[in-house]
């Protein structure tokens, strides 16, 4: 069970780019301390991310570069045990750690559920293009900002509902719902032979960039909407700012592969998700730090 192979497909330095994610969720949240901000990060970021990583891995059998591991090593019956051993050890910790907090249980049992059903072929949500999209993003963005929300609050699931709470996860969605055709690109030849049908093969490779630039816009515009009515408006401006480097890198890629489509690989794929999520990342953090007001309280001392 613990080959090296089995612990490459965990893949754990990839939960790196939906931290974004997670900044955002923690700074929306009233109620916060620092075993619980520690316990969900590891909760999700080592445990549940790396398990459904590890499960989708051994049912695609890439032999081509997959996401945060350009050459992916054979799989086997090890990396499944392993997913399903990561799994019960982030809700067994969940439960540990939030006592009580069975709404927050229930909520990463379904995150779990939802990503089996996108690589099982039983179901495998992934060969539908425009399903799976919808779902991937909803489930990692919205889903996953809801489950800290009430984790570390200890609310109950209708408080998703409110407008302070459920807009923001609908925006970490509209991030991933445009780049999750990107992170495809690279892979029509291999999806294409598994019969899955992504939303990147059905826009083309063109078409998978265009489409990426409209959420990209859209997301300019809804985040700044959103943090002048719910926040500050040096908070959009600030977000904007963040984006600046993802646009520029965004739009050379762009037209790099306009001549020459070999440059839709793996490698600039990836450096666009680390751009992304080092720039958002860094704009989550500040945006928590200030808007708790720990950066006013260490800037007294």
């Amino acid at each position: 069970m613990f080959k090296k192979s089995t612990w490459l497909h965990l893949r754990i330095p990839f939960s790196y780019f939906l931290l974004p994610i997670y900044f955002f969720g923690i700074s929306i949240s009233p109620n916060l301390s620092e075993s619980s901000l520690l316990w969900l990060f590891i909760i999700l970021h080592l445990f549940i991310y790396p398990a459904s990583n590890a499960f989708n891995s051994y049912f695609d059998k890439d032999e081509k570069s997959i996401g945060g591991l350009k050459n992916p090593p054979p799989v086997d019956k090890n990396l499944l045990y392993m997913a399903w051993l990561f799994d019960i050890i982030g809700v067994s910790l969940s439960i540990w750690q939030f006592k009580n907090n069975w709404t927050l249980t229930l909520m990463l049992l379904v995150y779990i559920l939802v990503s089996r059903a996108y690589s099982h072929p039983s179901i495998r949500l992934k060969k539908y293009a425009f399903l799976s999209w919808f779902i991937a993003g909803l489930f990692q963005g919205a889903w996953v900002v809801w489950i800290i929300y009430i984790g570390l609050n200890n609310f109950e699931f209708s408080h998703i509902l409110k407008p302070h709470v459920l807009i923001p996860g609908l925006l970490a969605s509209v991030i991933l719902w445009g780049a999750y055709p990107m992170t495809q690109i690279y892979q029509h030849e291999e999806d294409a032979k598994r019969g899955d049908k992504t939303l990147s093969i059905k826009l083309g490779i063109k078409g998978t960039f265009l489409f990426t630039a409209v959420f990209f816009v859209m997301a300019l515009v809804l985040y700044f909407f959103y943090f002048d009515a719910y926040h500050q408006t040096k908070y959009g401006w600030t977000f904007i700012l963040a984006m600046v480097p993802i646009i520029l890198f965004f739009v050379g890629w762009f037209l790099a592969v306009i001549k020459n489509e070999d440059k839709a690989n793996y490698k600039n794929t990836m450096w666009l998700n680390f751009i992304s999520a080092t720039c958002l990342g860094g704009f989550f953090l500040y945006f928590f730090l200030d808007s708790t007001n720990i950066l006013n309280a260490v800037g007294q001392y």
